[in-house]
């Protein structure tokens, strides 16, 4: 089995609260102890690999929190604050023991209803003190959390290809958080996205959970973490637009009932097009926030991150909802444009009847 010396559990949720969020008056309501995210970097990178711009972190007090019936911890808590509008609110757990205590700590991890609980309350919290300070308030009502369990050390020298081969079952149990045995499928494939710098690190990317060994993880961890914040975002904006459709829709139905539908309601056109340009600047914002052409490993664990997560199948479907969107309004305004120009060719058409029949009720009346 395989017995962790020293490591930590990052049990991450994901909210998006807001539009956008101005960091730097949200630096200033924080009064507790905060630093702007930076990537540390153990490997060589140019100076410009950052956030544009930096978020917010902020490190609040650990509270005992009870994670099952069977285990409680007192973590190390941490929020992060991104001006796009999304917090992560992170728990940092100690681990230490063998590899079946790690997968007692995943499944009861697996959706956890207190932490899950505990987290919204503290954005909710965060909202409150930071309201002067957000755009557009208001709290996604779903979701986004993940788990990563770093390692720094074992209790037992064990090599990597060790772990890769004779424990694979057992790592991706904890990855899938599953106390039943695996297939020999599913063992293929929650191990399939790995990527390693050097010979003493590794990091296996799952759907639910991550494996990061490594002394010196703390880039890898940023960009995982991000990762999980661009899948919510992705899945927010998604919704988002899935909504604007159908009121879209809606829109163009009842404008189709309309005695006279050349009579134009601003707010159609307007509304549409607010949907639009807020649906760009949320895509545009998640997606420039972290450059990560300086480093290529971390942009091929990013790469590989975004695979397992399915981002570029989110994108997709977010520009085929944003062209749809871009088509309804387009078409209304075409027929509103159409309708008009009837109407005009109408009194035309009257107007030269009356001025061709004015003369001959004047040669009539004398």
């Amino acid at each position: 089995m395989l017995s962790v010396a020293r490591g930590t559990c990052h049990s991450i949720f994901v909210y998006d609260i807001a539009f956008s969020i101005d960091l730097n008056e949200t630096e200033r309501r924080i009064t507790s102890f905060k630093q702007r995210e930076t990537i540390k970097h153990k490997r060589r990178a140019p100076r410009y690999f950052a956030y544009q711009p930096a978020p917010l972190r902020i490190s609040q007090d650990p509270v005992t929190i009870p994670i099952s019936e069977e285990f409680a911890a007192k973590p190390q808590v941490e929020i992060v604050v991104y001006d796009f509008g999304a917090v992560s609110v992170i728990y940092r757990i100690p681990l230490s023991g063998e590899a079946p205590n790690l997968l007692a700590l995943s499944e009861a991890l697996y959706e956890n209803a207190h932490l899950l609980k505990d987290s919204r309350q503290r954005v909710e919290e965060l909202l409150k003190l930071i309201e002067s300070a957000v755009s557009k308030p208001n709290i996604s009502s779903f979701v986004e959390d993940y788990l990563i369990f770093q390692i720094e050390a074992f209790a037992e020298p064990v090599t990597l290809q060790h772990i890769t081969a004779e424990h694979a079952q057992h790592v991706a149990q904890i990855l899938r958080s599953e106390v039943v045995e695996l297939s020999a499928d599913e063992v293929k494939d929650a191990m399939s996205h790995r990527i390693s710098y050097g010979k003493d690190d590794l990091a296996i990317v799952d759907w639910n959970a991550a494996l990061v060994i490594d002394r010196e993880a703390e880039d890898v961890l940023t960009v995982l973490e991000f990762a999980n914040v661009e899948l919510l975002e992705m899945r927010f904006l998604d919704h988002r637009l899935d909504e604007a459709l159908t009121q879209a829709y809606e829109r163009q139905s009842k404008r189709s009932r309309k005695w006279f539908p050349f009579r134009s309601d601003p707010s159609d056109l307007r509304d549409i097009s607010q949907w639009q340009v807020d649906s760009a600047v949320l895509f545009e914002g998640v997606n420039n926030v972290l450059k990560l052409l300086g480093d290529q490993y971390l942009a091929r664990l990013y790469r590989l991150a975004a695979e397992r997560f399915h981002l570029t199948d989110w994108d997709a479907s977010i520009f085929r909802k944003l062209e749809t969107l871009q088509s309804i309004y387009q078409k209304i305004s075409d027929q509103i444009v159409s309708w008009r120009m009837e109407v005009l060719e109408w009194i035309i058409i009257v107007l030269i009847t009356i001025s061709i029949v004015l003369p001959f009720f004047g040669v009539v009346g004398h």
